[in-house]
């Protein structure tokens, strides 16, 4: 199962955040404090979000035959049990390990680990693409889209909307006082929600295969085969709707116009408070439909991909949430280092 129950437990939290009032100071005011009790939270939600996952994993392997003997009756429980609880102490000690690089080294521990997941993969990726060697101008044009596709990612992980700022103080000189200004800039992303709204859709869209042995009619089988096309059509919408709804919910968290008031600052031509909050959030929206429609596409590459190179094995091969994963943690290792670099007063290895 990987760390992937405490990301989804840190997703649960992140949405539940603006809705609980408890959480809501927490996250506020609470400081090194209260992000550490959130942290703890987080850790608590996934010891059952990695015991009911590792649960439905059984499951499913059960109902491929790859392994029998899984239930809670007769004596199969005790196996049942112990593989699950060793199943969710792995998680834990993931979860520990990522904590530890994020503490003493460079970087999100838990992306990292992440990282290292799918790159261990890639040697299988490339055994699966060698293995059509026979088919060779169509594997030459999936792999070229796969070129494409993290070229893109790049381009809309780093896109944002720069809303201008200026902030006004006053200093003393020579007695008297002056009030200067000063210009900066807030950064909106136009890709604010990353590849959560991906994992949302691909959740909410598996979830009824993975209720243990419920039978299935030949309509929601072929809805919830890889390869319908329904199947991705409603991929496509829910990523949309998710990432207009957890960019909401960022940048309601974010509280940007009354951190701007209270630090005295303003956005030229808007006055501060709720005319602040309300432009700031047409801006949200707008720059969000570019990042919604972003993602739609990148979640049905592989459906894409198969339709082009009519490659059945291109449903497996191109993982459009590894790829957003490899560009935003490859980006933020990067930017990390070039932190360190420059703390140190060295020149650092990216120049603009």
């Amino acid at each position: 199962m990987g760390v992937y129950p405490y990301i989804t437990a840190s997703i649960i939290l992140q949405v539940l955040t603006p809705v609980i009032p408890q959480l809501r100071e927490l996250s506020r005011e609470g400081g090194e404090a209260g992000r550490r009790t959130l942290n703890r939270y987080t850790h608590y939600l996934t010891v059952p979000l990695a015991i009911l996952q590792g649960w439905a994993l059984l499951n499913t392997l059960e109902l491929q035959g790859a392994i029998t003997g899984i239930g809670l009756g007769g004596g199969e429980w005790m196996n049942t049990t112990t593989i699950i609880l060793c199943m969710t102490a792995t998680t834990m000690l993931l979860v520990w390990m990522g904590e530890i690089v994020t503490e003493k080294g460079i970087g999100n521990g838990i992306s990292l680990i992440i990282f290292a997941g799918i790159v261990a993969s890639l040697p299988q990726t490339a055994g699966q693409m060698w293995a059509l060697r026979d088919q060779a101008f169509q594997v030459t044009m999936l792999v070229a889209m796969m070129l494409i596709i993290i070229f893109v990612v790049v381009i809309f992980n780093e896109a944002q909307r720069r809303v201008p700022v200026q902030y006004g103080r006053s200093v003393f000189r020579g007695g008297q006082m002056y009030r200067q200004t000063g210009a900066s800039f807030i950064p909106l992303r136009v890709n604010a929600a990353g590849m959560i709204p991906l994992i949302f859709a691909f959740s909410i869209v598996t979830l009824p295969a993975t209720i243990a042995h419920l039978p299935r009619g030949p309509e929601q089988q072929q809805l919830h085969s890889s390869g319908s096309d329904p199947y991705w059509a409603l991929i496509f919408v829910l990523t949309v709707g998710f990432t207009f709804f957890y960019a909401l919910v960022v940048h309601n968290q974010q509280n940007l116009a009354e951190n701007l008031q209270r630090n005295g600052g303003f956005v030229p031509g808007i006055r501060p408070g709720q005319p602040t909050r309300e432009y700031l959030m047409r801006i949200v929206l707008r720059i969000t439909w570019a990042g919604a429609i972003f993602l739609g596409v990148i979640a049905i590459t592989p459906w894409i991909a198969n339709l082009i190179t009519n490659l059945e094995a291109s449903l497996t091969l191109i993982q459009s949430t590894s790829m957003i994963i490899m560009v935003g943690v490859a980006l933020d290792t990067m930017r990390q280092l070039e932190a360190q670099l420059m703390m140190r007063n060295y020149e650092g290895f990216v120049r603009s």
